[in-house]
């Protein structure tokens, strides 16, 4: 049975956060989560909590065996961007896009 999570409008790009998904996707959710805590990105933390979530989710439910869980899906699509002004040189105004994602987690049993 499958365990699902999300994490809506997280503050960081869809690539960096690709990046680390694409490492965890796959794993026993016990070595996802210690590699999460020593990875050195931003996102390593955000997917890490949303891990230990989608586990709380399952343990909630109480259908599933929590020891035998892994990430069978991970994937992270581009949210909105907010969108800022920089000044620069004689009264212009440079866009600065803010980026978004939405990541998505689904935890199943071996």
């Amino acid at each position: 049975m499958e365990v699902k999570a999300s994490l809506k409008y997280a503050r960081i790009g869809a690539q960096k956060a690709r990046l680390v998904a694409d490492m965890v996707r796959g794993k026993d959710v016990n070595a996802a989560i210690r590699d999460l805590t020593f990875m050195k990105k931003k996102g390593a933390g955000l997917v890490k909590k949303l891990i230990e979530s989608a586990v709380a989710n399952a343990e909630d439910k109480k259908v599933i065996d929590v020891d035998n869980l892994f990430v069978k899906t991970i994937s992270v699509d581009q949210g909105p961007s907010l969108k800022r002004f920089r000044p620069r040189a004689q009264g212009r105004a440079f866009v600065v896009k803010k980026k978004l994602s939405h990541i998505n987690l689904v935890l199943d049993e071996k």
